[in-house]
């Protein structure tokens, strides 16, 4: 049977022929997005959105207090984690002292990051970082300059030659920029992002700054990040979600890129700020910085070793 759109051979009113299919899709467009709306996971996630609107308000002051750097020394204490989350500290040092960056997105700071960074530690994570950068008065290839500089003073700090970056939102995108254009390959192990618009998004329209015109569908950045990147070290793990609001359309968010180990998780019903909040999101980032293979399987002992320098 032919799934083929038939020709209507009946008697049409004037103008039919030339209707336009999205016109005549508008209809179904609208109930499906009515649906959507109804959905009790859409309707739960919107409300964590809007609560955890109000909490990063309230906390971006204090994002804007201190280094964010961690001590250049870990202390690898397992008396305050409870039995379940010791195992990394027991069975994987080098994973569990292995250095994290996080980089935030557009009009935020490291705030967002409160609830991923106590995760992090209270999964054993010992050398976790969160940088602060203009995301207003820049651009991204400017910002990926700064965290290639934030990289460096790392790796400097912490002994480690490799890491692992976790961006949300314009972060990612910084980030995907420093490791596929900029050879931050050579420093950045696993690099994760969370609603990224590594294919831009419609909603960049919305303001006519030099940023948000990079961040477009099709624009120059846009093309330059399509471009090919072969031998590229460092493996990506992009999350998105159906409910993002930011990243229109939301898959969008997704990474595909022929040249990347890349794997995308879908989420349902989270909106933009929840993503670096949510306990699966955690749990998720946990679970791949603890396979510290190249090709993301799931293995637990890493065939590529991040060695310290001596």
């Amino acid at each position: 049977m032919s799934l083929a759109p038939q020709r209507r051979t009946g008697a049409s009113g004037p103008g039919d022929a030339a209707r336009p299919r999205s016109v005549t899709a508008l209809p179904g467009t609208v109930v499906r997005s009515l649906r959507a709306l109804a959905d009790p996971a859409v309707v739960a996630g919107a409300a964590v959105e809007t609560v955890w609107l109000g909490a990063h308000l309230l906390t971006w002051p204090f994002g804007l207090v201190g280094s964010g750097r961690a001590p250049s020394e870990p202390t690898y204490r397992l008396e305050h984690l409870p039995p379940v989350q010791r195992g990394l500290l027991v069975s994987d040092v080098e994973a569990a002292g292995t250095p994290i960056l996080l980089v935030h997105g557009i009009v935020s700071n490291r705030s967002i990051f409160t609830v991923l960074r106590r995760g992090l530690t209270r999964r054993g994570f010992s050398n976790v970082f969160a940088m602060n950068y203009s995301s207003v008065a820049t651009d991204v290839r400017t910002a990926a300059i700064r965290l290639a500089e934030e990289v460096e003073a790392v790796c400097e700090q912490s002994g480690f030659e490799r890491i692992h970056v976790i961006g949300h939102s314009l972060g990612g995108l910084v980030a995907r920029y420093y490791v596929t254009r900029l050879g931050g390959d050579e420093r950045v192990h696993t690099l994760v992002t969370l609603g990224t618009p590594h294919e831009g998004t419609w909603a960049a329209y919305a303001v006519p700054t030099r940023l948000m015109r990079q961040m477009r569908p099709g624009s120059g950045l846009m093309r330059e990040l399509a471009r090919p990147a072969p031998g590229c070290r460092t493996r990506f793990l992009a999350y998105w979600s159906d409910c993002d609001a930011a990243i229109v359309p939301q898959r969008s968010a997704a990474l595909r890129h022929p040249d990347l180990a890349a794997r995308t998780v879908r989420l349902h019903g989270a909106g933009h700020l929840t993503l670096p909040m949510l306990g699966e999101v955690v749990h998720g980032i946990s679970t791949a910085l603890t396979q510290l293979d190249a090709d993301g399987s799931t293995v637990r002992r890493g065939v590529i070793p991040l060695s310290r320098r001596d």
